[in-house]
Protein backbone atom coordinates (compact mmCIF):
# COMPACT_ATOMS: atom_id res chain seq x y z
CA UNK A 1 0.00 0.00 0.00
CA UNK A 2 1.32 3.24 -1.19
CA UNK A 3 1.78 5.75 1.96
CA UNK A 4 -0.45 8.64 2.59
CA UNK A 5 0.20 12.03 1.76
CA UNK A 6 -0.76 16.16 2.13
CA UNK A 7 -0.30 18.63 -0.69
CA UNK A 8 -0.90 21.90 -0.12
CA UNK A 9 -2.23 23.74 -3.23
CA UNK A 10 -2.99 28.16 -3.06
CA UNK A 11 -4.48 29.72 -5.73
CA UNK A 12 -2.86 33.23 -5.76
CA UNK A 13 -5.63 34.72 -7.96
CA UNK A 14 -8.81 33.43 -6.58
CA UNK A 15 -9.59 31.21 -9.73
CA UNK A 16 -9.92 27.47 -9.66
CA UNK A 17 -9.24 27.32 -13.26
CA UNK A 18 -5.92 29.76 -13.49
CA UNK A 19 -2.66 29.60 -11.91
CA UNK A 20 -2.16 27.10 -9.74
CA UNK A 21 0.94 26.30 -6.51
CA UNK A 22 1.62 23.32 -5.32
CA UNK A 23 3.54 22.44 -2.39
CA UNK A 24 4.36 19.85 0.31
CA UNK A 25 5.95 19.87 3.91
CA UNK A 26 9.62 19.57 3.77
CA UNK A 27 10.00 19.78 0.26
CA UNK A 28 12.38 21.78 -1.62
CA UNK A 29 10.48 22.32 -4.78
CA UNK A 30 7.61 23.95 -6.04
CA UNK A 31 4.79 22.92 -8.62
CA UNK A 32 3.49 25.87 -10.27
CA UNK A 33 0.41 24.75 -13.06
CA UNK A 34 -1.22 27.62 -15.13
CA UNK A 35 -2.85 28.25 -18.88
CA UNK A 36 -1.40 29.65 -21.32
CA UNK A 37 -3.85 32.50 -21.21
CA UNK A 38 -2.00 33.21 -17.63
CA UNK A 39 1.77 33.13 -19.19
CA UNK A 40 2.53 36.78 -19.18
CA UNK A 41 1.27 36.99 -15.23
CA UNK A 42 2.94 34.55 -14.22
CA UNK A 43 6.51 34.56 -15.92
CA UNK A 44 7.12 37.58 -13.87
CA UNK A 45 7.16 35.36 -10.59
CA UNK A 46 10.45 34.92 -8.80
CA UNK A 47 10.40 31.13 -9.30
CA UNK A 48 10.51 31.31 -12.74
CA UNK A 49 13.97 32.10 -12.27
CA UNK A 50 15.28 29.17 -10.94
CA UNK A 51 16.02 25.84 -12.42
CA UNK A 52 13.39 23.14 -12.78
CA UNK A 53 11.28 20.95 -15.60
CA UNK A 54 8.64 21.80 -17.12
CA UNK A 55 5.79 20.23 -19.57
CA UNK A 56 3.75 22.28 -21.85
CA UNK A 57 0.19 20.03 -22.58
CA UNK A 58 -2.41 20.72 -25.70
CA UNK A 59 -3.95 19.01 -28.30
CA UNK A 60 -2.42 19.39 -32.17
CA UNK A 61 -5.90 18.33 -33.93
CA UNK A 62 -9.34 18.26 -32.40
CA UNK A 63 -10.12 14.91 -32.61
CA UNK A 64 -6.74 13.41 -31.00
CA UNK A 65 -7.46 10.94 -28.36
CA UNK A 66 -4.04 11.46 -26.31
CA UNK A 67 -2.42 14.87 -25.40
CA UNK A 68 0.52 16.20 -26.91
CA UNK A 69 3.30 17.02 -24.33
CA UNK A 70 6.26 18.92 -24.75
CA UNK A 71 8.96 18.31 -21.68
CA UNK A 72 12.02 20.54 -21.47
CA UNK A 73 14.71 22.19 -18.63
CA UNK A 74 16.87 25.09 -17.83
CA UNK A 75 19.02 26.26 -15.13
CA UNK A 76 16.36 29.38 -15.20
CA UNK A 77 12.95 28.26 -17.44
CA UNK A 78 11.10 31.79 -17.40
CA UNK A 79 12.98 32.39 -20.85
CA UNK A 80 12.87 28.95 -22.46
CA UNK A 81 9.33 29.33 -21.82
CA UNK A 82 8.71 32.35 -23.26
CA UNK A 83 10.03 30.88 -26.23
CA UNK A 84 7.93 27.99 -26.44
CA UNK A 85 4.77 31.23 -25.82
CA UNK A 86 6.07 32.58 -29.19
CA UNK A 87 6.81 29.34 -31.22
CA UNK A 88 4.87 26.37 -30.15
CA UNK A 89 0.83 27.10 -30.71
CA UNK A 90 0.13 23.48 -29.21
CA UNK A 91 0.35 23.73 -26.01
CA UNK A 92 -3.16 25.20 -23.85
CA UNK A 93 -1.50 25.04 -20.52
CA UNK A 94 1.32 24.16 -18.42
CA UNK A 95 3.11 22.87 -15.41
CA UNK A 96 6.73 23.66 -14.30
CA UNK A 97 8.40 22.38 -11.58
CA UNK A 98 11.43 24.58 -9.74
CA UNK A 99 13.95 24.22 -6.59
CA UNK A 100 13.13 26.89 -4.01
CA UNK A 101 16.44 26.47 -2.71
CA UNK A 102 19.53 25.90 -4.40
CA UNK A 103 18.90 22.04 -4.43
CA UNK A 104 18.95 21.53 -8.43
CA UNK A 105 21.60 22.09 -10.98
CA UNK A 106 21.61 21.92 -15.03
CA UNK A 107 22.57 18.49 -14.24
CA UNK A 108 19.85 17.36 -11.59
CA UNK A 109 17.06 19.15 -14.48
CA UNK A 110 18.79 17.77 -16.87
CA UNK A 111 17.99 13.80 -15.13
CA UNK A 112 14.30 15.19 -14.32
CA UNK A 113 13.56 15.60 -17.95
CA UNK A 114 15.28 12.76 -19.21
CA UNK A 115 13.34 10.91 -16.35
CA UNK A 116 9.88 12.16 -17.47
CA UNK A 117 10.70 11.73 -21.16
CA UNK A 118 11.33 8.05 -20.28
CA UNK A 119 8.12 7.52 -18.32
CA UNK A 120 6.03 8.98 -20.90
CA UNK A 121 7.43 6.73 -23.77
CA UNK A 122 6.67 3.84 -21.19
CA UNK A 123 2.84 5.17 -20.44
CA UNK A 124 2.05 5.67 -23.69
CA UNK A 125 -0.87 7.81 -23.14
CA UNK A 126 0.49 10.96 -24.60
CA UNK A 127 2.26 12.36 -27.82
CA UNK A 128 5.52 13.81 -27.52
CA UNK A 129 6.99 17.05 -29.11
CA UNK A 130 10.05 17.05 -27.97
CA UNK A 131 12.25 16.52 -31.49
CA UNK A 132 15.23 14.11 -29.18
CA UNK A 133 15.10 11.77 -26.50
CA UNK A 134 17.50 13.01 -23.73
CA UNK A 135 20.19 10.92 -22.63
CA UNK A 136 20.76 10.20 -18.76
CA UNK A 137 23.20 12.52 -17.39
CA UNK A 138 26.04 11.10 -15.33
CA UNK A 139 24.93 11.79 -11.10
CA UNK A 140 26.79 10.83 -7.99
CA UNK A 141 25.02 7.81 -6.60
CA UNK A 142 24.09 10.95 -3.71
CA UNK A 143 22.79 13.10 -6.71
CA UNK A 144 21.20 10.67 -8.08
CA UNK A 145 18.87 9.30 -4.90
CA UNK A 146 18.42 12.88 -4.42
CA UNK A 147 17.11 13.76 -7.71
CA UNK A 148 14.91 10.57 -7.61
CA UNK A 149 13.09 11.56 -4.50
CA UNK A 150 12.14 14.92 -6.30
CA UNK A 151 10.81 13.06 -9.31
CA UNK A 152 8.68 11.11 -6.47
CA UNK A 153 7.18 14.34 -5.89
CA UNK A 154 6.54 15.48 -9.09
CA UNK A 155 4.66 12.19 -9.74
CA UNK A 156 2.41 12.57 -6.65
CA UNK A 157 1.66 15.70 -8.35
CA UNK A 158 1.00 15.69 -11.53
CA UNK A 159 -2.44 13.81 -11.30
CA UNK A 160 -3.95 16.65 -8.97
CA UNK A 161 -3.36 19.09 -11.46
CA UNK A 162 -4.84 17.09 -13.82
CA UNK A 163 -2.70 15.02 -16.00
CA UNK A 164 -2.34 11.27 -16.16
CA UNK A 165 0.07 11.13 -18.87
CA UNK A 166 2.72 9.67 -16.96
CA UNK A 167 0.50 7.01 -15.19
CA UNK A 168 0.93 3.73 -16.63
CA UNK A 169 -1.98 2.69 -17.04
CA UNK A 170 -3.90 0.17 -14.69
CA UNK A 171 -6.61 -2.14 -15.43
CA UNK A 172 -9.81 -0.50 -14.53
CA UNK A 173 -11.85 -4.03 -15.19
CA UNK A 174 -10.44 -7.62 -15.80
CA UNK A 175 -13.07 -9.56 -17.41
CA UNK A 176 -10.41 -12.25 -18.93
CA UNK A 177 -13.87 -13.35 -20.93
CA UNK A 178 -13.30 -16.64 -23.17
CA UNK A 179 -14.93 -17.52 -26.53
CA UNK A 180 -18.43 -17.35 -25.53
CA UNK A 181 -18.96 -20.22 -28.69
CA UNK A 182 -16.29 -22.40 -27.37
CA UNK A 183 -17.73 -21.92 -23.93
CA UNK A 184 -21.45 -22.16 -24.50
CA UNK A 185 -21.97 -19.68 -22.52
CA UNK A 186 -24.68 -16.92 -23.90
CA UNK A 187 -27.30 -15.06 -21.56
CA UNK A 188 -29.50 -12.94 -23.90
CA UNK A 189 -31.08 -11.20 -20.56
CA UNK A 190 -26.73 -9.94 -19.57
CA UNK A 191 -25.47 -6.61 -21.60
CA UNK A 192 -22.29 -8.22 -21.32
CA UNK A 193 -20.95 -7.17 -25.11
CA UNK A 194 -20.42 -3.50 -26.07
CA UNK A 195 -20.40 -2.65 -30.00
CA UNK A 196 -18.22 0.09 -31.45
CA UNK A 197 -17.89 2.12 -34.32
CA UNK A 198 -14.70 1.86 -36.84
CA UNK A 199 -13.78 3.26 -40.01
CA UNK A 200 -11.79 0.85 -42.26
CA UNK A 201 -8.27 2.00 -41.75
CA UNK A 202 -8.51 2.21 -37.92
CA UNK A 203 -9.97 -1.20 -37.67
CA UNK A 204 -7.79 -2.89 -39.60
CA UNK A 205 -4.82 -1.18 -37.95
CA UNK A 206 -6.32 -1.15 -34.23
CA UNK A 207 -8.90 -4.06 -34.30
CA UNK A 208 -7.27 -6.38 -36.22
CA UNK A 209 -3.64 -5.63 -35.75
CA UNK A 210 -3.42 -4.15 -32.42
CA UNK A 211 -5.84 -6.77 -30.74
CA UNK A 212 -7.42 -3.80 -28.77
CA UNK A 213 -9.62 -0.28 -28.88
CA UNK A 214 -9.42 2.70 -27.63
CA UNK A 215 -11.13 6.15 -26.78
CA UNK A 216 -14.04 4.78 -25.95
CA UNK A 217 -16.48 6.27 -23.34
CA UNK A 218 -18.20 3.54 -21.16
CA UNK A 219 -20.28 4.30 -18.34
CA UNK A 220 -19.40 3.63 -14.89
CA UNK A 221 -21.69 1.26 -14.02
CA UNK A 222 -20.87 -1.17 -17.47
CA UNK A 223 -17.17 -1.13 -16.80
CA UNK A 224 -17.30 -4.68 -14.73
CA UNK A 225 -19.82 -5.75 -16.97
CA UNK A 226 -18.22 -5.91 -20.41
CA UNK A 227 -17.12 -9.33 -21.44
CA UNK A 228 -16.71 -8.56 -25.37
CA UNK A 229 -16.16 -6.19 -27.87
CA UNK A 230 -17.98 -6.39 -31.47
CA UNK A 231 -16.87 -4.26 -34.19
CA UNK A 232 -18.96 -2.13 -36.49
CA UNK A 233 -17.52 -1.01 -39.33
CA UNK A 234 -18.75 2.10 -40.97
CA UNK A 235 -19.75 2.55 -44.89
CA UNK A 236 -19.39 1.02 -47.00
CA UNK A 237 -19.47 -2.10 -45.28
CA UNK A 238 -22.23 -0.70 -42.54
CA UNK A 239 -22.23 -4.17 -40.48
CA UNK A 240 -20.57 -5.76 -37.38
CA UNK A 241 -18.17 -8.23 -38.83
CA UNK A 242 -15.54 -9.01 -35.97
CA UNK A 243 -16.00 -10.18 -32.14
CA UNK A 244 -13.26 -10.45 -29.33
CA UNK A 245 -13.64 -11.61 -25.81
CA UNK A 246 -11.86 -8.96 -23.25
CA UNK A 247 -9.24 -9.41 -21.25
CA UNK A 248 -9.10 -6.02 -19.10
CA UNK A 249 -9.75 -1.91 -19.69
CA UNK A 250 -7.68 0.22 -19.14
CA UNK A 251 -7.79 4.26 -18.85
CA UNK A 252 -7.14 6.11 -22.07
CA UNK A 253 -6.08 9.86 -22.47
CA UNK A 254 -6.93 12.43 -20.16
CA UNK A 255 -10.26 12.50 -20.96
CA UNK A 256 -12.43 9.82 -19.22
CA UNK A 257 -12.28 7.20 -21.94
CA UNK A 258 -10.90 3.45 -21.51
CA UNK A 259 -8.81 0.75 -23.69
CA UNK A 260 -10.45 -2.27 -24.12
CA UNK A 261 -7.33 -4.88 -24.85
CA UNK A 262 -8.54 -8.04 -26.17
CA UNK A 263 -7.44 -11.94 -24.46
CA UNK A 264 -7.72 -13.33 -28.30
CA UNK A 265 -7.23 -12.15 -31.95
CA UNK A 266 -10.99 -11.02 -32.91
CA UNK A 267 -13.02 -13.42 -35.19
CA UNK A 268 -15.55 -13.05 -37.94
CA UNK A 269 -18.82 -13.16 -36.89
CA UNK A 270 -22.15 -12.37 -39.42
CA UNK A 271 -21.45 -10.26 -40.94
CA UNK A 272 -24.34 -8.28 -39.38
CA UNK A 273 -25.68 -5.13 -41.97
CA UNK A 274 -27.23 -2.16 -40.62
CA UNK A 275 -30.76 -2.93 -42.20
CA UNK A 276 -33.43 -0.14 -41.31
CA UNK A 277 -31.71 1.35 -38.37
CA UNK A 278 -32.14 5.32 -37.98
CA UNK A 279 -29.33 7.15 -39.16
CA UNK A 280 -26.63 8.26 -36.50
CA UNK A 281 -27.70 5.06 -34.74
CA UNK A 282 -24.33 3.91 -34.14
CA UNK A 283 -22.15 7.10 -33.85
CA UNK A 284 -20.95 6.22 -30.18
CA UNK A 285 -20.54 2.64 -28.59
CA UNK A 286 -23.81 0.34 -27.74
CA UNK A 287 -24.31 -2.38 -25.21
CA UNK A 288 -26.12 -6.05 -25.81
CA UNK A 289 -25.48 -9.28 -25.05
CA UNK A 290 -23.29 -12.13 -26.91
CA UNK A 291 -26.45 -13.95 -27.15
CA UNK A 292 -28.21 -12.04 -29.31
CA UNK A 293 -25.68 -11.02 -31.59
CA UNK A 294 -24.92 -14.41 -31.90
CA UNK A 295 -28.77 -14.88 -33.58
CA UNK A 296 -29.24 -11.50 -35.08
CA UNK A 297 -29.77 -11.12 -38.42
CA UNK A 298 -29.60 -7.47 -38.43
CA UNK A 299 -28.33 -4.44 -36.28
CA UNK A 300 -31.79 -3.49 -35.41
CA UNK A 301 -31.67 -7.35 -33.94
CA UNK A 302 -28.38 -6.26 -31.92
CA UNK A 303 -29.60 -3.09 -30.08
CA UNK A 304 -33.22 -2.89 -30.32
Amino acid sequence: MSDAFTIRVFVPGGDPEGVRLFDRMNWTGLGLAFPRSKWNEIKSRPEMRNAGVYILIGYREGDDDLPTLYIGQADGIRDRIDSHQANKDFWDWGIAFVSTSAGLNRAHVTWLEYALVRRANEAKRCYLDNGNVPQEPALTEAEKADTQGFLKEIFQILPLAGLRAFEVPKAIAMPQASDPIRAGRMNSAVLDTIIVPAQKEGFEKVFLGEDAWHAIRIAGGKLEKIKYVAGYQTRPISAITHYAPVARIEPYGEEGKYKLVFSEKAKPIGPIPAGNIPSGSMQGPRYTSFAKLKTATTLADVIG
